[in-house]
């Protein structure tokens, strides 16, 4: 129930963060929680590709975009 409530307040962070390099490290850690929800649920092999994709790579990539778009400007 404890990892449930995170998760939803982990989201409601994700959403309700204005500026995007904040809301790309909120996603991180919504990616994070996520995880450890799906250890808790006893999915193993889910809570590991939660970890490479939701919290690494999909972050990451937001982040590089950020970056890219606001050098373009």
């Amino acid at each position: 129930m404890v990892a449930l409530t995170v998760v939803g307040l982990a989201g409601t962070a994700v959403v309700m963060t204005v500026r995007t390099d904040r809301q790309a490290v909120a996603l991180a850690a919504f990616g994070l929680s996520l995880a450890v929800l799906f250890m808790a649920l006893q999915a193993p092999d889910v809570a590991l590709s939660q970890i490479g994709v939701g919290t690494a790579i999909v972050p990451l990539m937001v982040m590089l975009t950020v970056r890219k778009t606001r050098q373009s400007r």
